[in-house]
């Protein structure tokens, strides 16, 4: 039977927790990871009403894109909805996880996923982070070399983009002379020696750099492996906020405000003058998203489409972009799908469960 710690490995496989933003907080918020699954209730916020669903539909866990557990816990003694959702969990011996911001920020993830919605094309990641890559550089014998780099590969090293097993290699002359109290498996001890070495170069994620380093040491034939990573400032293109596309065809204005009410299925768009352009490029953001507008405009976007705009912050599209609002429940409760999806294809002993629960807390009068 899978344990929730199974659970929790495939979905970081897709969304790394080193990629959150520093205010959030993912991962397993309730419950033992050593825990077996019975089933999995998939939603977007964690409410009293969706515990109560996780318990007549049979499911000990929990998975939502919104952490309930969000600025930390002083007391749990019932005040507030979120105390009373987690006792209510740990009353029924109910796990909670949460995929957030480390879920927006990956290829594949909530904007991705909007943008399939809107059936983009050539979707790419708007803001890729820097700052998340490494460069990893040993020195092996010639012949261990694909020994070295398969093994490298297999441990996360070499993916750029949608390239695998990427790597640098030059051919030199290594030298070193084992001490008394070395293990030599070429040369002998106190003896000088020059052996033909390549030069291996290979970009790895810095979160991974142990991993990789341990399946470098465990292949590598030299008891001392010479080495060094070097921080990297280039961007990941396939880590960062937003995603942008195009629409398989251009649209005018008020045919692109139906496109998107129809593919999103909203009641509501907030919206600023649209371009008297054919709308094509469209930038896109789950939730809160102002902070990605120079990005779109950057971008080329004929549209930014995203949530939680205040009234002052409609201003700065200033002729350049027009800004949609949709609504922060609206723009990612497709999440719910994704999060499905990815569960569905990995476990199939246990019932993955889109939850019926309306978590929107923002009603409409139309």
């Amino acid at each position: 039977m899978p344990q929730i710690r199974q659970l929790a490995a495939h979905i970081e496989a897709l969304a790394p927790l080193a990629y959150q933003e520093s205010y959030d907080n993912v991962g397993l918020l309730v419950g033992d990871p050593t825990t077996d699954i019975k089933g999995v209730l998939v939603t977007l916020d964690v409410t009293e009403a969706v515990v109560d669903e996780a318990i007549a539909k049979g499911c000990n866990v929990i998975v939502a894109h919104h952490p309930v557990v969000f600025k930390g816990l002083k007391k749990l003694n019932g005040k507030t909805y979120v105390e009373r959702t987690v006792i209510k969990a740990i009353r029924n011996d109910i796990a909670i996880y949460a995929a957030h911001t480390n879920l927006d920020n990956v290829a594949g993830g909530v904007n991705f996923k909007i943008a399939e919605k809107l059936k983009l094309t050539n979707v790419q990641i708007l803001a890729p982070k820097t700052q998340v890559l490494s460069k990893l550089v040993t020195f092996v014998p010639i012949n261990d070399t694909q020994r070295v780099l398969d093994a490298l590969y297999a441990a996360g090293a070499g993916q750029i983009g949608d390239y695998k097993n990427c790597s640098f290699r030059v051919s030199g002359t290594g030298t070193f002379q084992p001490g008394e109290n070395a293990q030599p498996v070429i040369g002998d001890i106190g003896e000088y020696h020059e052996e033909p070495e390549n030069r291996i170069e290979v970009i790895i994620p810095t979160h991974q750099q142990r991993q990789v380093l341990t399946a470098l040491r465990q292949v590598h034939r030299y008891d001392e492996v010479a080495y060094y990573l070097t921080p990297l400032d280039n961007q990941h293109q396939e880590v960062g906020s937003g995603a942008v596309g195009d629409l398989p065809e251009p649209l005018t204005g008020t045919a692109w405000l139906s496109y998107l009410k129809e593919h999103m299925s909203l009641n509501l768009i907030r919206y600023t003058a649209l371009p008297d352009r054919p709308i094509r490029r469209i930038a896109v953001c789950g939730g809160v998203g102002s902070f990605l507008l120079p990005d779109a405009i950057r971008a080329g976007a004929d549209v930014f489409v995203t949530a939680d705009y205040k009234y002052h912050e409609f201003f700065d599209a200033e002729g350049r972009i027009s800004i949609c609002d949709i609504g922060h429940y609206e723009s990612e409760v497709y999440t719910k799908d994704l999060i499905c999806g990815h569960l569905a294809k990995k476990f199939t002993t246990f019932a993955v469960i889109l939850s019926e629960t309306d978590t929107n807390p923002v009603r409409y009068f139309i």
